[in-house]
């Protein structure tokens, strides 16, 4: 979801910065690994000792679902999504639910039937069980999913899962080498139903 199918970056570099200066923790270090992993991780893995993760991560999320007036979609996300069948597809973010549903709303996305947040896992990406969860509850195998993935974490995920993944690239600051198929957003792609019913996914 977040720097998939919204730009949710300056909110969320604004939050975490506050964060790691309020325990002096270095924030470039920091923030070249929190994108696309649950919140509680990083949490538990920079926080200094004797602070409690869980309050920490209480007060963070408040200061991001409080901080969403920039939040906007990945230029065509929202015209992509309303093509694909509302059942065919999932959102599987790193974000609790409360905080992916406000990012969305804000954004002006309508989310699918299907949405596995933060708080259904117990492991987060790169591990696989979000993707493998998702695909079960839209009634797939991984195999046959187009995963669309923007963080190391996430496309770790998805490979770990047996998906295809697609990069977006749209809130990249510098080339992210990768095997995968890339796309700044989703201008130039249109999807269509063909007649036994299979999703097709066509450029320009």
């Amino acid at each position: 979801m977040d720097g998939t199918l919204i730009n949710s970056i300056p909110s969320a570099v604004r939050a975490w910065t506050a964060w790691a200066e309020r325990h002096g923790i270095d924030v470039d270090e920091l923030m070249a690994v929190m994108h696309g992993v649950r919140a509680i991780e990083t949490i538990r893995r920079f926080a200094p000792p004797g602070v409690d993760p869980q309050a920490e991560f209480e007060g963070l999320l408040q200061a991001e679902i409080d901080d969403v007036a920039d939040v906007v979609e990945i230029a065509g996300a929202g015209a992509f999504t309303a093509a694909l069948p509302r059942e065919r597809w999932a959102i599987v973010t790193s974000a609790p639910r409360s905080l992916a549903e406000v990012r969305l709303r804000a954004a002006g996305l309508i989310p699918p039937a299907v949405m596995i947040t933060a708080d259904d896992v117990t492991r987060g990406k790169p591990a696989p069980d979000c993707f493998l969860m998702a695909a079960e509850r839209l009634g797939v195998a991984a195999g046959d999913c187009l995963v669309w993935e923007d963080a190391p974490a996430g496309i770790a995920a998805g490979e770990a899962a047996g998906a295809d993944v697609m990069v977006i690239t749209a809130t990249h600051h510098a080339p992210l080498e990768t095997r995968h198929g890339a796309v700044a957003d989703y201008g130039a792609l249109r999807v269509e139903v063909d007649g036994d019913g299979n999703l097709l996914l066509h450029a320009g």
